[in-house]
């Protein structure tokens, strides 16, 4: 009996090219727009894999005790907490990510962020557009509202909550405009840091001196909402807070109420916690930019987003270990159910 994979999501764009990927090498697939736990587990339950973007269709515990034959759930995502790890592991399935495909475009975006929250791009465009210009006379919002906002970045501290791949790469292009760069990260050792020419700090002066603030961490039960009205306190209130990892970092409520009391500057979100917004307040404010959850875009990037889960699941079926395993544990399970496995190079 040959293998099965499926894809819980409609089959467009790069998911397209599964069908004929898969084909060549012997592999059947099916895929379908699935909008409930039951339509997955009715595509799902004799699969041998999946494939799937888990904060669109999140593969629950539910879902994976259904599961008749499944050996791998690959990610398309660089975040997992879509994927009940646990009940995978429990079962001897293995999960997959997609690490580091797009650290160059999100660290692209969070300097994009930064610089239209320091020179106040958004604000100035709209001034203008409805009629302000210079220093004329109808431009009293930009003299007396925009012009005090705007500064240099030179000598301004990046406050970085979380050191990881994306981070690090960010730090040569803040670095480039002469920033001080921070970093708040318990799973990091200090010449970790000090080699980048990062100093590592504690959650109180990150907070505390932090000019910009992005959020780079892995996202937990443990960091939800730690962005709350006690941490925006304690920052600056001419800072910016910049999310392009996940909205539940934020505590959105507290930080509506910081930015509309003046406690908080600006804040430059590409997520929410909630996706896709409905009456979200954020978005009435106008010291708030929002992109969309698309800070991840590039088309490379898109293209080894999907390339790349699918390379993972032909790895597995034909006997090697995947490159990008999530959850090791697993893999004492999968071995009495499946057998042994070669290296991923082999």
């Amino acid at each position: 009996m040959g293998f099965l994979v499926v894809l819980p999501m409609a089959v467009v764009h790069e998911a397209a090219k599964y069908p004929r990927k898969f084909a060549e090498e012997g592999i059947d697939f099916a895929g379908r727009l699935c909008a409930t736990e039951e339509d997955v587990i009715e595509l799902a339950r004799g699969a041998d894999a999946i494939i799937v973007e888990g904060s669109q269709r999140p593969i629950t515990r539910k879902i994976i005790e259904s599961l008749e034959q499944c050996r791998i759930i690959s990610g398309t995502q660089i975040g997992y907490d879509s994927i009940d790890t646990v009940a995978a592991s429990e079962r001897g399935i293995l999960v997959t990510n997609v690490p580091g495909y797009c650290v160059e475009e999100v660290s692209d975006h969070v300097m994009a962020l930064l610089l239209a929250c320091s020179r106040r791009i958004i604000a100035l465009n709209r001034a203008v557009k409805d009629g302000g210009w210079g220093f004329g006379p109808q431009s009293s919002e930009i003299k007396e509202v925009i012009r005090p906002a705007i500064g240099r970045l030179r000598d301004r501290t990046l406050g970085l909550f979380g050191f990881g791949a994306i981070a690090r790469v960010l730090v040569p292009k803040a670095k480039g405009f002469g920033m001080r760069i921070i970093t708040c990260d318990p799973f990091v050792d200090e010449s970790v840091a000090s080699e980048k020419g990062v100093e590592l700090v504690d959650w109180a002066t990150l907070l505390e001196q932090s000019d910009f603030l992005s959020i780079h961490a892995s996202y937990s039960t443990e960091t939800k909402h730690v962005f709350n009205r006690e941490a925006f306190s304690a920052m600056k209130h001419t800072a910016c807070l910049i999310n392009t990892a996940r909205g539940g970092f934020v505590d959105e409520e507290a930080l509506h109420e910081a930015l509309s009391t003046g406690s908080l500057s600006v804040a430059a979100l590409d997520v929410l916690n909630d996706e896709p917004p409905n009456g979200n307040p954020l978005l009435s404010l106008d010291n708030v930019i929002c992109t969309g959850h698309y800070a991840f875009f590039s088309p490379e990037s898109f293209e080894e987003q999907w390339r790349r889960p699918s390379e993972e699941v032909s790895r597995v079926l034909h006997g090697a270990w995947p490159v990008a395993l999530v959850n090791p544990e697993a893999k004492e399970k999968y071995v009495l159910q499946w057998g042994e496995m070669c290296d991923p190079q082999a």
